[in-house]
């Protein structure tokens, strides 16, 4: 009787034995295990992976995925009020047109085998980038706005060569963690308090805990909570006068009406480039950028590429490449500043698309139609018995808090009954800031209309009754 193969697992191709059994061969192993044999017996699992049968049909293997998805309910078939660092954002299709190209799109990191104007295409992303922040140096798209502000927190120690940062408590607490694992051990990081009125940074506090052992302080403007922080200039005296650096995140769609940190003593501007173009892709449509002068200090702290523009040997002709390729851990790994993986280099050549198509004026009309919606949506919500909005009296951009304590009813048990009226609710923050007990972060966009936000409030006064 033949013994019975097991069979070739249909998308990976080199699980067949024969196949299996020759690689070993070639790399002159007899076995797996034998393969496997430094990594100690205590970690390895000895049973078996609790896997469902291959599907062996391509077309059975479809309709499986397809049910999985079908499961999804997604910001297409309902209106999504959602934001905290991922933001619906109506997105142009010549974005989508030209990222698809075969030029730009790869499935890694905006890498092509091939390059076709790439270089020139993320030079014009930065420059665009450039004047929208009043910047002169930008880098190509870091992994996310985590990444680019724990970079930005890390280049201001090394410039200063100081080992401790203030850190507003207002940053995003998903951010905060990735800044704290990302700047550990090299980088003692002390929390700043705001005013829990306002919602600003309380400049008292900032005060107390300078010394000229901080490097300086990173916070977001507008916060993570929606404030607008119009306190950049006196914060920015405070942290110079000790000798420090003002690293500022920020969302670039507020820049159409509101003053880039650069004008307010910011001396490191960073943040994330999903709103300019980029779909928010379940959460995965992210770049990181960073920002400074065009000064040596800054710029051979950068870890991330720089593309610049420089004449060639023939009279009129221009060619874009690296600039100080050496400082990077991709020109010599064992001195780079830092270890930087993937970029989103493709992010940003949609996002130089979209600034292209904007314009300035196309982004201050953006900013204004933002701001005149989400107000309209606080004074709508206000209205409705029991809930306060927005929490902070400072003014906001695009997200602010919505007080729900008086409902008596959790955020959580409002956002259920929200889903029957196909609308994603705010961001629960009970969990973040149980401080402010039953609250949520609303956003409002240029995609909210009048009716989707008339659409919240008649659907909150119902789920509240």
């Amino acid at each position: 009787m033949r013994k019975k193969e097991t069979p070739t697992h249909p998308y990976i191709p080199n699980s067949a034995p024969k196949v299996k059994s020759k690689m070993l061969e070639e790399i002159g192993v007899r076995s797996l295990e034998e393969l496997y044999e430094d990594i100690p017996e205590s970690l390895r699992f000895k049973g078996k992976l609790n896997l469902p049968q291959a599907i062996l049909s391509e077309y059975a293997l479809k309709l499986h995925v397809e049910k999985i998805l079908s499961k999804n309910r997604n910001c297409k078939e309902n209106i999504s009020f959602l934001g905290a660092g991922c933001w619906p954002h109506y997105v142009p299709a010549i974005c989508d047109e030209i990222n698809q190209r075969s030029e730009f799109l790869t499935a890694y990191g905006g890498e092509p085998y091939e390059d076709h104007g790439r270089f020139q295409a993320l030079f014009e992303y930065e420059s665009l980038m450039g004047e929208l922040l009043d910047l002169d140096v930008v880098n190509v798209p870091t992994y996310d706005w985590a990444q680019a502000a724990s970079t930005s927190i890390r280049m201001a120690g090394r410039i200063t060569g100081r080992r401790e940062v203030l850190v507003s408590v207002n940053v995003s607490p998903e951010r905060l963690l990735t800044i704290r694992n990302y700047c550990r051990p090299v980088v003692d990081i002390q929390m700043v308090k705001h005013d829990p009125v306002t919602g600003l940074i309380d400049l008292d506090d900032l005060r107390s805990k300078m010394s000229p052992a901080t490097s300086g302080i990173y916070y977001e403007n507008p916060a993570y909570l929606g404030v607008v922080e119009h306190q950049g200039m006196a914060i920015a005296e405070i942290v110079h006068e000790q000798g420090g650096l003002s690293v500022v995140g920020v969302d670039p769609i507020s820049l159409g009406i509101i003053s880039p940190p650069s004008q307010y003593g910011a001396d490191i501007v960073c943040g994330d480039i999903q709103g300019l173009g980029n779909h928010m892709s379940f959460g995965g449509g992210h770049g990181g950028f960073i920002a400074t002068r065009d000064e040596e200090k800054f710029v051979m702290e950068y870890p991330s590429r720089l593309f610049g523009i420089t004449k060639t040997s023939v009279e009129g002709e221009y060619g874009f490449g690296d600039v100080a390729y050496d400082r990077t851990s991709f020109g010599v790994r064992e001195e780079g500043k830092e270890f930087v993986g993937t970029h989103a280099a493709l992010c940003g050549i949609t996002a130089g698309v979209y600034l292209s198509l904007m314009g300035p004026k196309g982004l201050q009309e953006l900013g204004q139609t933002i701001m005149q919606r989400s107000q309209y949506a606080v004074k709508m919500l206000s209205e409705v018995k029991g809930v306060k909005a927005p929490l902070f009296s400072s003014p906001h951009f695009k997200e602010f808090v919505v007080d729900f304590n008086d409902t008596k009813k959790t955020v959580e048990k409002i956002n259920k009954s929200l889903l029957e009226h196909s609308i994603f609710g705010g961001k629960d923050l009970s969990q973040e800031f149980p401080e402010l007990g039953n609250c949520a972060l609303y956003c409002v966009t240029e995609v909210h209309t009048k009716e989707d936000i008339d659409h919240l409030v008649r659907a909150l006064k119902e789920c509240l009754e």
